[in-house]
């Protein structure tokens, strides 16, 4: 079962300041790779790079340009990577109108929508949340159970 990953997950694996979530970032994104069925899109990996270089919180970046520009490259060998279509953005334009997202969530739960990928984790979403067969899960919540999501190799 395909599971597409918002850019939250990323940065967290980079996130020194928050111990707890950057371990279970590493470990989605690692079992995700081994599964082969973690998906990004373009979208996540433009913002990941936007926000992993700039200072954050009063910090110095997460990442220096070189390194953020690697971990891009490692990332879209490791995961399919779904891009950003003219139907995407009609698609997103309509869950707007339609469901009130804010326009770059709307993006990201049209591409999953569209790529038929019923299962996005993110903090951006209500946990549970179901939107036309999409289902939302924060996946560092304590709720969060890696069974039947991540299964051990």
């Amino acid at each position: 079962m395909k599971i597409f990953l918002d850019t939250n997950v990323l940065i967290y694996a980079y996130d020194p300041a928050d111990l707890p979530r950057q371990k279970q970032a590493i470990h989605i994104l690692d079992h995700m790779h081994i599964q082969g069925n973690g998906v990004l899109s373009t979208q996540v990996l433009g913002e990941f790079f936007s926000a992993i270089i700039r200072p954050f919180r009063g910090m110095p970046p997460r990442l220096a340009v070189a390194e953020a520009y690697q971990r891009i490259e490692v990332l879209s060998s490791q995961f399919e990577v779904l891009p950003l279509t003219t139907m995407t953005i009609l698609e997103a334009g309509r869950a707007v109108r339609d469901h009130q997202l804010a326009y770059y969530d709307a993006q990201i739960w049209a591409t999953a929508h569209l790529n038929q990928i019923p299962n996005i984790f993110s903090e951006d979403f209500q946990d549970g949340q179901m939107l036309e067969g999409v289902h939302f899960i924060k996946p560092f919540s304590s709720k969060f159970k890696h069974n039947p999501w991540i299964t051990e190799p």
